[in-house]
């Protein structure tokens, strides 16, 4: 008997995963979000390493995020008493996601937009940014592109701290000169670095 075919609305990476919030002010809260193509939720253990190295600039911070996809990153820095943060994603069914995951948590410091990083960095920035997460979806070349327009636009404070995360190692990257690197670790086939910039 032939199987039924599936509606043609059903996406072919459809599904929902499950994200918890790992410290701060909405600790263990647990949300879903829409699994998608090219999707690579920040893994819980190197989630709470980033979080740990970056605990002294976290609160108070001015917090872009410009691939959300999840928002693992980007509500763990809400929690955890970033001033506001802005998220970027062309998904819309992972933007409306997020716009539900905020008003459950009554944050009215998030904002959320449907669009392309690359082109919103065209413009220059309203207001410098103290903390940027950058993971992008890879095999798109994204990565190297989004970190010249951050330098180039102005959109990152002085002593901005910047996270990645790539295919390939970080010091095969041509990253602005006036970023260091200050830490780099490796989870599976993803290199993930901070970076600070000078």
């Amino acid at each position: 008997m032939p199987r039924p075919s599936k509606p043609s609305n059903v996406p072919a990476h459809g599904g929902l995963g499950q994200l918890r919030i790992i410290g701060g002010e909405w600790r263990s809260r647990q949300f879903s979000f829409p699994m998608a193509h090219g999707l690579r939720p920040t893994p819980n253990r190197v989630r709470e390493t980033l979080f740990n190295w970056l605990a002294p600039y976290v609160v108070g911070a001015h917090v872009l995020d410009l691939f959300a996809g999840s928002g693992a990153l980007y509500l763990e820095a809400l929690s955890r008493g970033a001033a506001d943060a802005l998220a970027l994603d062309t998904n819309r069914a992972a933007i409306a996601s997020l716009r539900e995951t905020l008003a459950t948590l009554k944050c009215e410091n998030g904002q959320l937009l449907l669009g392309d990083a690359l082109r919103h960095l065209e413009s220059q920035a309203p207001t410098p940014y103290d903390l940027v997460f950058l993971d992008p979806p890879f095999g798109q070349n994204l990565l190297e592109p989004t970190c010249a327009l951050l330098e180039d636009k102005g959109w990152l404070a002085d002593e901005a701290w910047i996270y990645t995360e790539s295919e390939a190692p970080p010091s095969s990257l041509s990253i602005p000169a006036s970023w260091r690197q200050h830490r780099e670790q490796k989870a599976g086939k993803v290199y993930y670095a901070l970076w600070q910039r000078g």
